[in-house]
């Protein structure tokens, strides 16, 4: 027995075999790093400069591409070091960052913020290894949520994330 397709069948077919189909486009797909994650990333003391500063685990945030690159950060112990006043966190990024407009290279880094007005901070990155100025970006109160965090890193969606440090957030973007 012979089957016979009818014109619009046929049609049909050949129409949907040239259509070409989306091409799919490899991004990383960041999610927050669990705990057990984070204590592979955070070092219990941070190498600044010549000291190796204790950090306080509890206040770790991180989020990470589930292909062992992180973005992560931690608050510093800094009492009674060179740090004091000047730096308050610790931070690592194993993807090359953009924060307002600045180029952020994978590696560790330790920032501190400075208040600048009511709704506003200025927070200044350095190298961790030689305390050089890197990136300095102004975060802004956030209105949409009430909630205080020592720290806490936000996974991109579509490239684009927030960071929370107290009530404030700045932006930052994975330049893949």
């Amino acid at each position: 027995m012979q089957m016979r397709l009818s014109p619009v069948i046929l049609t049909s077919a050949l129409l949907l075999s040239s259509v070409p189909l989306p091409t799919v486009v490899s991004h990383a797909r960041w999610r927050a790093a669990n705990e057990s994650e984070l204590r592979r990333i955070i070092p219990a003391r941070a190498a600044v400069i010549t000291e190796n500063i204790e950090t306080e685990f509890r206040t770790a945030s991180g989020v990470t591409d589930g292909k062992d690159r992180f973005i992560a950060g931690v608050v510093m112990i800094t009492a009674g070091y060179s740090a004091e006043g000047k730096y308050s966190h610790f931070f690592i990024t194993q993807a090359p960052l953009s924060i307002d407009n600045t180029l952020l290279q994978p590696g560790e880094y330790v920032f501190g913020t400075q208040r600048t007005g009511n709704d506003a901070i200025r927070v200044s990155f350095y190298r961790a290894s030689n305390g050089e100025k890197t990136a300095e970006v102004e975060a802004r109160i956030n209105r949409k949520s009430s909630g205080v965090r020592s720290l806490l890193i936000m996974p991109p969606v579509g490239g684009k994330a927030l960071i929370q440090i107290g009530r404030f957030t700045f932006e930052y973007r994975v330049m893949e």
